[in-house]
């Protein structure tokens, strides 16, 4: 429904970029370019201005007519798109464009289950997602950059409205020739400080829940051996596999490996580490549209008896 001139030209401004606006709307860096002409020509204003040498734009910025235009473009592409959810409403519809964000661990072992069926069930809906540590995600859904967050680890913004989506459990994991793979009973929190240990990245949501556990086990982290940091619980399995430490992970992340048997999941004396994944948004505010119809669509879907 937007002009499809604005579009392109906030698509421009959003990343500062012609290039980087053309991958993004898949058309041609010179189609880019003559939308952007041609909408300054009707609007008889300069809308960027091009930096650059040898005749070769290397950088640009918005000019105080592009500034004001990409405020009222901003204001229409919103109003569009909830005359659009209305509209769909009105005919029992779930349509229009639904931005995701999501921890990391969520996104890689999680929400795949939950979107193809989504999808499947809503095909008119035009979905993209974007992931990466807790803090991270917090920042893109307080920014409104996208519709609706998860997150793996407690959000510690007062701007953000959080809700329960799903269950977890933080597990130990060893490589299955480890000393402890065969263990029967749990190994004590002194023997845990005594393993080399790999942590996610600062940031991380299971960081977060994985430190506070062990500083109630009466672990806090300068007591424990950290032979890494790693910035994803792929590289935390794939650290345990290669038998490079011990790790602590989600427990949706393992189904494989444990099938596999690449990993063995061993239990810690006084320690269990619950958590709930959660979805986030806006405080003050109320989902509306497909990413009202996601929220309760995923609720229904980590709950059933299989999962």
């Amino acid at each position: 429904m937007e002009n499809f001139r604005l579009k392109v030209f906030r698509a421009v401004a959003d990343a500062m970029s012609f290039r980087k606006a053309a991958e993004i709307l898949h058309l041609s860096q010179p189609a880019v370019s003559q939308q952007i002409r041609t909408l300054e020509e009707e609007t008889g204003a300069r809308l960027f201005d091009r930096a650059g040498g040898d005749g070769r734009v290397s950088q640009i910025s918005l000019t105080e007519a592009g500034r004001l235009l990409l405020e009222y473009a901003n204001r229409s592409a919103a109003t569009l798109a909830e005359a659009q959810r209305a509209l769909a409403t009105l005919n029992h519809e779930v349509t229009g464009e639904l931005k995701l964000g999501a921890s990391t661990t969520i996104a890689q072992y999680l929400l795949p289950r939950i979107l193809g069926a989504f999808l499947k069930q809503y095909p008119q809906v035009r979905m993209s997602m974007i992931s990466g540590n807790t803090e991270e995600i917090a920042e893109a859904v307080a920014e409104e950059k996208v519709a609706l967050g998860i997150l793996e680890g407690p959000s510690m913004r007062r701007d953000l409205k959080a809700e329960p989506m799903a269950p977890d459990e933080m597990v130990l994991i060893v490589h299955p020739e480890h000393e402890w793979a065969q263990r029967k009973t749990a190994i004590s929190p002194a023997e845990l400080a005594k393993a080399h240990l790999l942590l996610r990245e600062r940031g991380s949501g299971s960081r977060r829940v994985v430190e506070r556990a062990l500083k109630e086990a009466g672990l806090p982290l300068r007591s424990l051996k950290i032979a890494m940091e790693l910035d994803s619980t792929v590289a935390i399995i794939s650290g345990v596999e290669a038998d490079l430490g011990v790790g602590f992970v989600s427990r949706w992340a393992i189904d494989k490996a444990l099938r596999l048997g690449t990993v063995r999941v061993v239990r810690v004396s006084g320690m269990r580490i619950v958590r709930e994944f959660r979805f986030v948004r806006p405080a003050g505010t109320e989902l509306t549209g497909a990413a009202a119809v996601f929220q309760r669509f995923a609720l229904a879907a980590v709950r059933l008896p299989e999962q």
